[in-house]
């Protein structure tokens, strides 16, 4: 029997005009809610339940699918504004005024555009393991094999440890560990991360990158809200230089690195985190 509250929310569903979106809400209704954003190739099945009950001990959360994503209807997307048109769309249906995003990776980018966009919609945004857009000035590129490896058909629970948790047996250990807490959700069946859907992203992801830095830097000086960047000081899909230089031209930021930990460290470290996270969203 799962020992995770977030393991027994039940899969909802709300209509919009260009899906119908599926989403799990668990912890305490009042507030603003934190609304969660997904990485690529990922579903609501693949968060870490132990992340999402710390995080849900004092705040509304909400975690769903993004348009053609997973459990959620409609085409799927192939760029960065697609994925935050359907972000707003699902939000606005929920009837919520006001939200605070906590976007990791692909999900933190597509945070940081529904934030440029909407500026009226977000309250406070938590950006991990995120690139803004461009090519970081200083920052490494990513070893050929990590794109080989995430842009495989089958993506394994071994890639999932390479890609996510530092070659170490503290890192390997922890990243085991996540996989064996999602296995709940994983187990029951349901609906993975289409072809299509995964192309999609995957095309985002490249366009996002291709975006001039010049660009992207004018966009974090007209980021009004508060932000919290987090990384993992061992990623190698995206290295800590991105959040610094993020948090460098960002007028009201945060930085926050865990030197053990690499792309997954809010997994890693998922009490440590969800408590960092509070004492942002709630000074």
């Amino acid at each position: 029997m799962s020992t995770y509250l977030s393991d027994t929310a039940q899969n909802l569903t709300v209509d919009a005009a260009s899906a119908r979106f599926t989403y799990r809400r668990i912890g305490p209704r009042g507030g603003t809610p934190l609304v969660l954003l997904n990485r690529v190739r990922a579903t609501i099945d693949w968060w870490d339940p132990q992340l999402l009950d710390y995080l849900a001990t004092d705040h509304d959360v909400i975690v769903f699918d993004d348009i053609g994503v997973g459990y959620t209807t409609g085409k799927p997307r192939e760029s960065v504004d697609g994925f935050a048109d359907g972000a707003i769309e699902f939000i606005e249906a929920l009837g919520l005024n006001q939200v605070d995003l906590l976007g990791w990776t692909l999900g933190g980018t597509i945070a940081h555009r529904v934030a440029l966009r909407r500026p009226d919609l977000v309250r406070r945004l938590v950006l991990a393991s995120s690139n803004p857009g461009g090519q970081t000035p200083g920052a490494p590129a990513p070893h050929e094999k990590v794109f080989a490896t995430m842009t495989k058909p089958e993506v394994t629970g071994e890639d999932l440890v390479y890609l996510f948790f530092p070659e170490t047996d503290t890192g390997r250990t922890a990243g085991h560990e996540y996989l064996a807490r999602i296995e709940t959700r994983v187990a029951t069946g349901g609906p993975g991360v289409s072809e299509a859907a995964g192309k999609g992203q995957i095309t985002a992801i490249g366009h996002n990158v291709a975006l001039p830095f010049e660009q992207v830097r004018a966009d974090l000086d007209n980021l009004a809200q508060p932000v919290l960047y987090a990384t993992g000081l061992h990623d190698i899909m995206t290295p800590a230089m991105v959040s610094y230089t993020a948090a460098e031209h960002t007028r009201n930021a945060t930085l926050l690195g865990y030197g053990d930990a690499g792309h997954a460290f809010l997994f890693q470290h998922a009490e440590a985190f969800a408590n960092q996270v509070a004492n942002f969203l709630d000074d």
